[in-house]
């Protein structure tokens, strides 16, 4: 199980060979987007933030606006190329962009709650990611995304709830990975170990055995005090049948 705790920024990004120049040459790469189409521009764009090249797939998207001023998916994309490379700001301007091109645009409203998540501010955060989840309910990561600071905020029902409807939506959502991901910020490995068990809990209600017995290793990995209470609380009472429970957490001593 990988990344348990992440930002899904949901936009695949789109891969196309041939589209591309050496940043030695800016004068070739500045000559050669000029007779690129819209289109194109767009598709260079996204072959560049697949391999992580964000200052020059920014160049490309740029450019594109430069012909459709309007156009919400090249700034969503956009501010996806300038969260990834660190400019909080820029990326926050264009989401914001994207927004007000179409106010029903799930994704842009799901990339302001990033931007304000990874710079701790989750109160604004999780007001963003409930609007993504107003457009768009059935989106698995939104929820993954709301569920994640919720649990920043120690609102923790709230979290499980909201990883429940994610597993619900897709039971593999939590082991995607996306290039166009961002990692959630649980600071310390008390904070990893509570969310680990946290996500225990919940597979355990779903009846998911191996991946709830996963997430109880990784909790005991990395420390967590209470592992005890897979004794007493109610969604763990079928895991105690199962002797693999036992070599992760000792049962209590009979009295």
């Amino acid at each position: 199980m990988r990344n348990l705790a992440s930002v899904a920024i949901v936009l695949a990004a789109l891969s196309l060979a041939g589209y591309g120049f050496s940043v030695d040459d800016p004068q070739q790469a500045t000559v050669a987007m000029q007779s690129m189409t819209v289109a194109q521009l767009e598709k260079a764009g996204d072959n560049c933030r697949a391999q992580k090249d964000y200052e020059q797939a920014i160049k490309y998207f740029k450019e594109a606006l430069q012909r459709e001023s309007k156009n919400t998916g090249l700034y969503n994309k956009l501010g996806l190329a300038e969260l990834s490379s660190g400019d909080y700001v820029a990326a926050r301007s264009d989401f914001t962009k994207a927004t007000k091109y179409d106010r029903r645009f799930p994704d842009a409203w799901n990339n302001l709650g990033a931007v304000d998540y990874l710079q701790k501010n989750y109160g604004a955060a999780a007001k963003y990611f409930r609007k993504a989840i107003a457009l768009e309910e059935t989106r698995a990561a939104f929820h993954v995304n709301l569920g994640v600071t919720s649990f920043n905020q120690h609102q923790l029902e709230r979290a499980m709830q909201e990883y429940t409807r994610a597993l619900e939506l897709d039971p593999e959502v939590l082991l995607h990975s996306s290039s166009a991901g961002v990692a959630a910020r649980v600071t310390t490995r008390e904070e990893r170990a509570k969310l680990d068990y946290m996500i225990a809990r919940i597979y355990a209600r779903m009846g998911d055995v191996e991946n709830c017995l996963e997430c109880l290793k990784k909790a005991k990995e990395n420390g967590f005090a209470d592992l005890k209470n897979v004794y007493k609380q109610d969604e763990f009472l079928r895991l105690r049948q199962d002797p693999r429970l036992a070599e992760i957490v000792p049962p209590p001593p009979v009295k």
